[in-house]
């Protein structure tokens, strides 16, 4: 059994990481919190196996709760699930002490794996950073996630595009020529096939992606 606690600032993305495992035999996530003092803590008293957590929190971030999670307890394993894939931020996490960094829209049958991986003891890259660090771990047991098929339209890419430029769901549906609830409805399902949080990721998605879709 995984013994998990999570950490993560928005809640839904919680529950929806809850749901999923809920009837996972070999996976239980024991504690949930919302910043990384409360993380800290909270590995202190329940001791898991495994840590998830962001990098971007209130209070403290996942770098420094990590550092200080591997401090004291070097042989409980941490997982970073950001929407960072900057290799400055990726550098950071693992050298405070991660086993593994995995991006928020490589979806939940990644995060699982992932999950198996590092409990096991090995390195886990999401497949959109793993070109930048595989020469830093090669002597390392590495596994690389592989990636999905792309579960975005040609649509939906389209108003993604749009959305990084600012634009509203009216403004899209003007240009596009489309009705305004159109835009709307996709805006949730790509919301949904990403595992986001709601349309503020969805936005930070747009923009920190530029277009790259």
């Amino acid at each position: 059994m995984i013994t998990i606690v999570m950490a993560e600032d928005h809640q839904m993305l919680i529950d929806g990481v809850k749901s999923f495992f809920e009837y996972d035999e070999n996976v239980n996530i024991i504690g949930t919190v919302n910043n990384g003092e409360d993380l800290v803590k909270l590995v202190h008293l329940k001791q898991p196996k495994l840590v998830i957590t962001d990098i971007r929190m209130p209070k403290m971030d996942g770098i420094e709760a990590t550092k200080a999670i591997k401090k004291q307890f070097p042989h409980i394993y941490v997982l970073a699930l950001t929407m960072f894939d900057q290799p400055d931020a990726i550098k950071q996490m693992l050298n405070a002490g991660a086993s593994g960094y995995l991006l928020k829209n490589s979806g939940i049958k990644m995060l699982s794996k992932a999950i198996v991986s590092v409990a096991q003891g090995d390195t886990f890259f999401d497949p959109n950073v793993a070109f930048n660090f595989m020469n830093d771990y090669i002597d390392n047991n590495v596994t690389v996630g592989k990636p999905d098929k792309q579960i975005l339209s040609k649509r939906e890419k389209e108003i993604l595009q749009l959305i990084a430029g600012a634009k509203t769901s009216k403004e899209i549906s003007e240009e596009l020529f489309i009705a305004k609830t159109t835009v709307d409805t996709h805006r949730k399902n790509m919301i949904r096939k990403l595992n986001l949080s709601g349309s503020n990721d969805l936005i930070k998605y747009a923009i920190d992606k530029k277009y790259d879709f």
